[in-house]
């Protein structure tokens, strides 16, 4: 069996006490694995008895396997050996922390970026074959990465529709024109799971195999942990993470999630987007913070904050106060947290199977996409930042530097807040940004999170404004010296990614959050020039 191991200190062990012996005798776990709708509340019945199937995924998805090896033995043998996933949130987190847990390459584009979109175009296209995953079958930025392979593809010659695979839910609008198109081949998924649960349907699935991951491993992994959570037992490790997480009492809302030894590659990344996807609606929800062992959260003790170890299932586990460990591999993990999370989802009355915040940032994109309004001028520049808000700014008081405008946002961070760090530029180009975090952290005393835009907006995003309203925001946005074009649409990929962060900081300014909104004309003198700052912060 599936090797799986939970520990917990302070207010998560007293939340496990106070709470799992109560979820045991409502037949919580076999109702979960029963697909019992009605577990949420009357208000979550309808959304619910819709996307229960993730408890059968692995069993689901096996019949899938065969034929993504055989497309995978096709492409190799035609000398097609780089995949690059086009998706974003569930659809691209779950394949990248399969891949790199597995040690396999795997390309995700999960940006509109116009110059990392350009450097995924440029490289080795005579070997590249891409994966487009959209549930819905409408995302505009996998639509948009769609139409500017097919034409980089047409340009060198190639024949696109046989490099193109797609991942879909049955009778989208994708799936329809995917199959007219005689792209190479359409995988439909389980139109019964939700994307941030998908890690083991095809959305997970396809791109992980067709990179080189044993699936059929993966899945019966997926299938013994599943096992051990289906019995209404106090010692079911699912209902004791569930219970650490949403049963605090006082509410801990502040998981910081640390990597300690499990040996899974970006495993946090992916449960941030489940977490606070499913949680982070009507002022409630929990808020993942992924953090390194040496964060300031880890060490910091607030009262609001519940930290969760990733480790290894071999030895015990170094506990701080008030902290869970979780030990298991890769597909147990998820599993684990899949069900963890709709457990706690239980605790915290809420519903967590709807995302009922994430369209409105989408809807005032594409408004401000259709319209193409001037930019708004900056409040001022400082060296090569421009300074702006999403609000009024009142709060700004007579900040003339980026420092000055910086510490007026900190200032409207309350003793419960938090700060979101959110960069709409290259991620693999600029790394060092995201280092940021930690110094932010250490400087304000709070938990802080760093999202790479857009792909943050399909899974924090929903967080952000459905969740409590105690975060200030920080947005980083950049202009580019190259664009690319997306065929068949009147807007390019640099005015994608503006509409997208305009859109966002428009949409949290309306739920009354204060956003700060800096712009760096020159991106290598402007993230220097940021890092620089905020080392000053800190001293």
């Amino acid at each position: 069996m599936s090797a799986l191991t939970f520990d917990a200190s302070g207010a998560a062990q007293q939340a496990v006490d106070a709470h799992v012996e109560k979820l045991v005798a409502d037949s919580v776990a076999s109702r979960i694995f029963a697909k019992d709708h009605t577990l949420w509340g009357k208000d979550a019945e309808e959304e619910s008895a819709k996307r229960l199937g993730w408890v059968e995924a692995p069993a689901v998805s096996r019949p899938l396997v065969a034929d993504i090896v055989a497309l995978r033995d096709e492409f190799r043998a035609e000398g097609v050996d780089r995949i690059v996933l086009c998706g974003m949130g569930g659809s691209s987190l779950a394949p990248e922390v399969i891949a790199g847990t597995a040690g396999v390459p795997l390309v995700v584009l999960d940006s509109t970026d116009p110059e990392q979109v350009a450097n995924a175009l440029a490289e080795r296209i005579e070997n590249t074959a891409i994966v487009v995953s959209s549930k819905s079958g409408s995302t505009v930025e996998t639509d948009s990465q769609r139409r500017a392979f097919e034409a980089a593809f047409t340009a060198a010659g190639i024949d696109a529709k046989n490099r193109i695979v797609i991942v879909t839910d049955p009778g989208s609008p994708l799936e329809a024109t995917s199959r007219a198109a005689g792209y190479r081949a359409v995988f439909n998924a389980d139109p019964a799971v939700g994307g941030r649960y998908s890690a083991l349907t095809a959305f997970g699935l396809v791109p992980s195999g067709l990179a080189g991951v044993d699936l059929q491993a993966l899945l019966d992994e997926a299938e013994e942990a599943a096992e051990l959570l289906r019995d209404d037992s106090v010692e079911n490790i699912g209902l004791q993470l569930g219970a650490a997480l949403g049963g605090t009492s006082p509410l801990r809302d502040k998981i910081v999630i640390v990597e300690d030894g499990s040996g899974i590659a970006g495993f946090a990344d992916w449960a941030e987007q489940l977490i606070a996807e499913s949680t982070g609606k009507i002022g409630r929800g929990l808020l993942p913070v992924v953090a390194g062992l040496d964060a300031p959260e880890v060490s910091g003790g607030a009262e609001d904050v519940l930290v969760v170890r990733l480790v290894s299932t071999e030895g015990e586990p170094t506990l701080g106060t008030n902290e869970a460990a979780v030990g298991g591999g890769l597909a147990t993990q998820m599993v684990v947290w899949e069900f963890a999370t709709a457990v706690a989802g239980r605790l915290l009355g809420i519903n967590p199977f709807d995302q009922p915040d994430v369209e409105a940032a989408k809807v005032a994109a594409r408004g401000l996409l259709d319209a193409q309004p001037e930019p708004t001028p900056a409040l001022f520049t400082d060296g090569v930042v421009e300074v702006r808000t999403g609000d009024a700014g009142e709060w700004l008081g007579g900040a003339s530097t980026v420092s000055e405008a910086v510490k007026a946002l900190l200032s409207q961070l309350g003793p419960k807040g938090y700060l979101s760090v959110q960069a709409y530029l290259d991620r693999l180009a600029f790394p060092q940004l995201a280092e940021v975090r930690d110094q932010f952290a250490a400087e304000t005393g709070r938990p802080t999170t760093f999202g790479w835009g857009p792909r943050f907006l399909h899974s924090t995003g929903q967080y952000h404004k459905g969740g409590p309203a105690v975060g200030v925001f920080l947005q980083i946005t950049a202009d580019s010296d190259q664009d690319v074009e997306i065929p068949e649409r009147p807007f390019t990929f640099a005015k994608l990614i503006s509409a997208q962060a305009a859109g966002d900081a428009q949409v949290l300014a309306d739920h009354g959050r204060p956003v700060l909104r800096l712009n760096l004309t020159d991106r290598a003198a402007g993230v220097a020039q940021l890092s620089g700052l905020v080392s000053e912060l800190a001293r």
